[in-house]
């Protein structure tokens, strides 16, 4: 990740459904770059996604030295918007990453 790489690449991070690990393959984790994370980083996960459960998503996050927030999105899978969600999820999540910001 070029955040890991070069921290002034960006202020904060927004993180929609990572990618955990492929999904049924839990022990192909993609966290390799999380210690070296310097960059406050919001994540928005669904509670079904089959690329990590917030479980797994909570604990990687333990990885990563800087300020982390996960923000599960009850019900979504990877793709984070459905039929119910459709039409306030994205202003919710552009109000959540910007209380974050502050």
């Amino acid at each position: 990740m070029l955040a890991s790489d070069e921290p002034s690449v960006a202020d904060r991070l927004l993180l929609l459904s990572y990618p955990l690990h492929p999904p049924q393959r839990p022990a192909e984790l993609r966290t390799a770059h999380f210690p070296r994370l310097q960059v406050p980083a919001l994540f928005i996960h669904g509670t079904h996604d089959g690329f990590g459960s917030i479980d797994e998503m909570a604990a990687a996050l333990t990885l990563i030295p800087a300020r982390t927030e996960l923000q599960p999105v009850a019900g979504a899978g990877h793709e984070l918007l459905n039929k119910k969600n459709r039409d306030q999820l994205p202003g919710t999540i552009v109000g959540m990453f910007q209380s974050f910001a502050d």
